[in-house]
This record gives structure tokens, sequence and C-alpha cells, in this order.
């Protein structure tokens, strides 16, 4: 096997990890989104102040774990872009 394949075969490896990620970032991400409406309703429903800063953390949980989300995506479409290179280049042999 040469070191095209082998590349390869990595990078097949490393987007099935990302894929993997991406499924448990997802789910938890729905995790923080019940959790965000629950205290958006409680602080708009008690207008308490401990209510308010509960509701302003967990909404920067969602967006924290939506960013992450979007990294993880950007990581796995450059290994992609670089798989289909290396295929491009074994094609071409």
């Amino acid at each position: 096997m040469n070191r095209t394949e082998q590349k390869l075969f990595r990078l097949g490896d490393e987007i099935t990890a990302l894929d993997e990620a991406i499924r448990l970032a997802r789910e938890e991400l729905i995790y923080h989104d019940h959790l965000n409406d629950d205290t958006q309703r409680d602080a708009a429903v008690s207008n308490s102040p401990i209510d308010r800063a509960d509701a302003r953390e967990t909404q920067g949980d969602v967006a924290r774990m939506q960013r992450h989300i979007a990294d993880l995506e950007g990581g796995r479409d450059r290994l992609e872009t670089k798989r289909a290179r290396l295929l491009a280049k074994l094609s071409e042999r």
C-alpha cells in the first residue's frame, strides 16, 4: 500500500471520528436547548434576578455548543476537501 492510500485511510478514520463527535455535540445541544427554554420561561415569568442570570448563562451555553459544532463541521469539511484531492491524485495514476 502506498503512502497516498495510507493517508486516505487515516483521513477516513479521522472523518468518522469527527462524525461521531458532531453527533454527540448535537445531542448535547438538544439538552442545552431544552434547559435554555426552561430558564428563559422561568426568567420571563418570575422576573427574578437569579432566574435572569440563569437564563443568560444557559443562553451562552447554547451559543458555545453551536460554535463548537460549527468548528467540528468546519474541520470535517477541510478533511473532506483533503480526501477529495488525494482521491483525484490517486485516480491520475
